[in-house]
């Protein structure tokens, strides 16, 4: 069992009770038996977590819709859950979903983790998003400073000369100004 799953296993298993469902969900090798959790009525959130992050990790791309739920959570284990298990997935819908949330203003106090997927999966929308998402973070009063910093983080990851504006206008907010120094040295090489 590796690290993330161990992880998530310890945290649902409090939240499940544990018990012989709970502990057939983790153990199963039947990947049918996992995607048929996903789609079966009254099934709870744990169990359907467990199975989209364990067929995600699998490459199994029946839990994508499930995983990109979850990403967009309230709480934010689930989430991180949802990103690992997204980026092992390898689906191609991934960038264009992680993207959506993340530009999503109606959801902009969970678009920190869809922002975190997109620096991982440096796809070609990543750093239009997180563009766009940083470009609206800077606004005066904006309570969203841990998004703006993951995006800020981001493009200085991605290396795309195309954030330097949005960047380097980042500058004067003090909780971003670290951040946005050490991209902008990685974006003017």
């Amino acid at each position: 069992m590796d690290e993330e799953l161990r992880s998530l296993a310890s945290r649902l298993r409090d939240e499940a009770g544990g018990g012989p469902a709970y502990e057939r969900l983790l153990t199963t090798a039947e990947p049918d038996e996992l995607a048929a959790v996903l789609t079966e009525p009254g099934r709870p959130l744990w169990a359907r977590e467990l199975a989209a992050f364990r067929l995600g990790c699998a490459g199994d791309r029946r839990a994508f819709e499930s995983l990109v739920l979850l990403l967009n959570h309230r709480d934010p284990e689930r989430c991180v859950s949802a990103a690992h298990a997204l980026a092992e997935l390898a689906d191609p819908r991934t960038p264009r979903a992680a993207a959506a949330l993340a530009t999503n203003e109606l959801r902009v106090a969970y678009a920190l983790f869809p922002v975190r997927l997109l620096t991982r999966l440096r796809a070609p929308e990543s750093v239009p998003a997180l563009i766009t998402v940083l470009g609206r973070r800077l606004a005066a009063g904006d309570p969203h400073w841990r998004v703006a910093l993951a995006c800020v983080e981001g493009l200085g990851a991605l290396g795309d000369r195309r954030a330097a504006e949005v960047v380097r206008a980042a500058l004067p907010h003090p909780r971003l100004e670290a951040a946005a120094s050490a991209a902008l040295a990685r974006l003017e090489r």
